[in-house]
């Protein structure tokens, strides 16, 4: 067992690291060797097309050797991502448990600390925070509102005419975007040389568990329906 290498973490490949039988020397031949070749591999998987359902089993594979961590709970892949942790684990350095003191100098620079009001702070600028304004700024401002007259009192134009908004072709939430956005927030964690491999990871996932629920949905819709015709 190697201390994984920074370039392999990087790539996403530590576990192999993690169970290389050469001896721990970096910068070694077979290290270098292994780098180059695991290059090319994430390279081509992350060029192949997002259809291509070996690569997507392999973009998959790279997320979870990558992260073991969120996907240890895998039936197929669990135990094998969770010895990857223990033997991580195993080569970390072992940190000292913070003591009573350390603990009590750390809630006394907190409270040294000065507590920030952003609204507050906004607010404090305000000239006219304690008083109010004089009277021609007062004048000036109530001649720049105009009023129309309705049944039940008075309300503001708009300085501009507001368009009004077609929903017709709203089918309810954009489900793409949401796929964009918790895939980006997921890969943020990730180290940049997989950024692209875990985004494209995480869309398929929520698409096929989507598409799960959807066929789970159905498949009870039809056992009501032959329900109600007996």
């Amino acid at each position: 067992m190697a201390m994984p290498r920074r370039a392999m973490k990087d790539l996403g490949f530590q576990a192999c690291c993690l169970r290389c039988d050469a001896p721990d020397i970096a910068g070694s031949s077979r290290c270098r060797k292994c780098i180059t070749h695991h290059t090319k591999v994430r390279e081509l998987i992350a060029k192949a097309p997002q259809s291509d359902e070996l690569f997507q089993f392999a973009r998959d594979l790279l997320a979870m050797a990558a992260n073991p961590n969120r996907y240890d709970h895998d039936e197929v892949h669990g135990p094998v991502l969770r010895e990857q942790q223990f033997l991580a684990n195993e080569m970390a350095e072992t940190k000292p448990l913070p003591t009573s003191e350390d603990i009590g100098e750390l809630f006394a620079n907190q409270a040294k600390r000065e507590k920030k009001n952003v609204v507050q702070s906004v607010a404090n600028q305000n000239p006219w925070k304690d008083e109010l304004p004089p009277e021609e700024v007062l004048d000036i401002m109530a001649d720049s509102l105009q009023a129309e007259d309705i049944d039940h009192g008075a309300r503001t134009i708009p300085s501009r005419p507001i368009a009004a908004v077609d929903r017709s072709d709203r089918v309810g939430e954009d489900r793409g975007m949401a796929d964009k956005v918790v895939a980006e927030r997921v890969a943020s964690k990730a180290p940049d040389s997989l950024k692209e491999v875990v985004e494209a990871a995480t869309i398929a996932e929520r698409e096929r568990g989507r598409a799960e629920w959807e066929d789970a949905q159905s498949e009870v819709s039809e056992l009501l329906d032959d329900d109600l015709d007996l």
